[in-house]
């Protein structure tokens, strides 16, 4: 979806639906517009945390994830507290990144204790980012 995204936007072709947000997280994200116009050299690439790679297609999709979040609220509050965000890093794209160090921990420990996504430990985690 990120590279035939990209593809569309270079070659000036309409994207639609979840593309048009695709396309918005992509465009914040010019460190990874040579990747994205590559698809055969980065489609199958491992990267792993353990020699500090980033995944960008991770990276990437948690933006998608909280932009949703935030368009539903859900969880409830997090419009709010993102907004606290905003105000104290002066910088969306900053306020987003801190949201998204505190869903990437959640999703971790769900996965790590094999539980259900825990909304309170979430906010929490953003609660302690805006006492900083």
């Amino acid at each position: 979806m990120f590279f035939e995204t990209w593809r569309k936007y270079q070659a000036q072709e309409p994207v639609a639906g979840i593309e048009t947000m695709v396309l918005e997280v992509i465009l914040q994200h010019p460190e990874y517009h040579d990747l994205l116009s590559q698809a055969e050299q980065y489609r199958d690439r491992d990267y792993a945390p353990e020699h500090g790679e980033t995944n960008p297609f991770l990276h990437l999709s948690i933006h998608l994830a909280i932009n949703e979040q935030l368009s539903i609220d859900q969880p409830v509050g997090l419009k709010q507290r993102y907004a606290a965000l905003l105000t104290q890093t002066g910088d969306a794209q900053a306020a987003q990144h801190e949201l998204m160090d505190c869903l990437a921990e959640m999703l971790w420990r769900a996965q790590r204790d094999h539980a259900a996504f825990d909304a309170g430990i979430y906010l929490d985690c953003i609660d302690r980012k805006l006492q900083k």
